[in-house]
C-alpha cells in the first residue's frame, strides 16, 4: 500500500514535469491566447465540467473570481434545463473534459457558438499547435476542434492502477487552471489590496486588514487638548482604557501621552505632575501611520519602537484614530 501511495503521487508529477514543459514550448502559443482571451473578457468567466473535471471547474471558477476575474460554475446538465441563461454576450467559457466528447458539454456547443462567445477548452487531445490543417483537425475531439483555443491536459498514464479512474488527468486540469488564474491575475496588476478586498473573512482577509478598519475613532478615541490640565488627562486616558491619549490643537495631532510617560513622569516630578498641562508632558512628533496602512505594517512599527498603540493620522496631519495592539489579536497575527 505504501508503494502504491508513492507511485500515484510519482505519477501524478511526472504528469506536471510534462504539463510544465508544454507550458514552455509547443502550449505556450495557446496558454498566451487563452490569457489574452480571459483578459479582453467584459462579462465573466463561465466555468463548466461534467463528473471529476465539474469538480476541478468549480475550483478554478473560485480561484478566478477570487483573484479578480468574476467567474461562475456552470453545470452542464443543469445548463441543458435552463440554466444555459447563465451565458451571454461578452462572456468567456472555459469547458473541462478530459475525452472531449462529454455528450453534455457538446450539446451546449451550439449556445456558445449562436452567441458568439470565445470558447477555451481543456482536454487530454495532444495538441502541440492549433494549425487549420484538416488533417490535425481529425485528430483532435469534438470539443477541442470546436474551441478557439484547445489547452492539452494530456498524461501517459492515470495514476488509477486500473487505468479508468480520474486522477493524473485531474490534477493537470486543476494546474493549468491555477496557470491561466494566476497568469491573469498578473496581467490584471491584481494587489495584495485587491486581495483584501475580495477576502474580508478568514485569516487572509485579516491579515491584510486596513488599519482605518480596526482604530479607535469617535467617542471612543482619547483625546485632549494642550492645555488640559494633567488630572484630566489621567481621567481620559482611564475611561478611554487604551493606555494613551492622544493631544490635539484645531485637529491636528501635537503629540501622545502615554501610561509609561505618566509613571515616568510621576517618578521624576511626584505630585507636582498634576499641576502640569498635556502640552508640557506630551511626546512631540510621535510615530504615527496612515489609515489605509496594511494592519501588518502597524504591527510592524509597534514591535520596533517596543510600543502598545500608534496615532493614526492621514496626509495633513489630522487626527483619525488610534490603533491599539489589542485590535491586532483578532487578525490572527499576534
Amino acid at each position: 500500500m505504501k508503494h502504491t501511495g508513492e507511485n500515484v503521487v510519482r505519477i501524478e508529477a511526472e504528469a506536471l514535469r510534462a504539463l510544465a514543459d508544454r507550458l514552455a514550448g509547443p502550449m505556450a502559443g495557446a496558454f498566451d491566447r487563452a490569457v489574452h482571451l480571459l483578459y479582453e473578457c467584459n462579462g465573466r468567466v463561465v466555468v463548466t465540467g461534467m463528473g471529476k473535471s465539474g469538480i476541478i471547474a468549480r475550483k478554478i471558477a473560485a480561484t478566478l473570481s477570487s483573484t479578480g476575474s468574476p467567474a461562475l460554475f456552470m453545470h452542464p446538465v443543469e445548463a441543458l434545463h435552463g440554466d444555459l441563461g447563465m451565458i451571454v454576450r461578452g462572456d468567456v467559457v472555459l469547458a473541462l473534459s478530459a475525452s472531449g466528447e462529454t455528450e453534455e458539454i457538446l450539446r451546449l456547443l451550439a449556445t456558445i457558438k449562436r452567441l458568439q462567445v470565445p470558447l477555451i477548452s481543456m482536454t487530454c487531445d495532444e495538441v502541440e499547435a492549433r494549425a487549420p490543417s484538416p488533417a490535425i483537425t481529425e485528430k483532435l475531439s469534438t470539443l477541442a476542434a470546436a474551441a478557439d483555443v484547445a489547452l492539452d491536459c494530456s498524461v501517459d498514464q492515470e495514476a488509477c492502477t486500473l487505468g479508468l479512474a480520474p486522477t493524473a488527468s485531474t490534477t493537470t486540469m486543476l494546474a493549468l487552471g491555477d496557470a491561466l488564474a494566476m497568469a491573469l491575475s498578473e496581467k490584471r496588476g491584481f494587489k495584495e489590496e485587491d486581495f483584501a478586498s475580495l477576502h474580508p473573512g478568514g485569516k487572509l482577509g485579516k491579515k491584510l486588514a486596513r488599519v482605518e478598519s480596526l482604530m479607535h475613532t469617535g467617542e471612543a478615541l482619547p483625546c485632549v487638548s494642550p492645555s488640559t490640565k494633567m488630572p484630566a488627562v489621567i481621567y481620559e486616558m482611564s475611561r478611554k482604557k487604551l493606555g494613551v491619549t492622544a493631544v490635539v490643537e484645531n485637529g491636528k495631532l501635537a503629540g501622545v501621552i502615554s501610561d509609561g510617560d505618566l509613571r515616568r513622569l510621576l517618578e521624576t516630578r511626584g505630585k507636582d505632575a498634576l499641576d502640569l498641562t498635556a502640552a508640557e508632558c506630551m511626546t512631540k512628533s510621535p510615530k504615527t501611520i496612515a489609515p489605509g496602512a496594511f494592519a501588518t505594517a502597524a504591527l510592524a512599527i509597534m514591535e520596533e519602537r517596543k510600543i502598545t498603540s500608534l496615532a493614526v493620522v492621514d496626509g495633513n496631519g489630522t487626527l483619525e484614530g488610534i490603533i491599539h495592539l489589542h485590535d491586532l489579536w483578532g487578525t490572527e497575527m499576534v
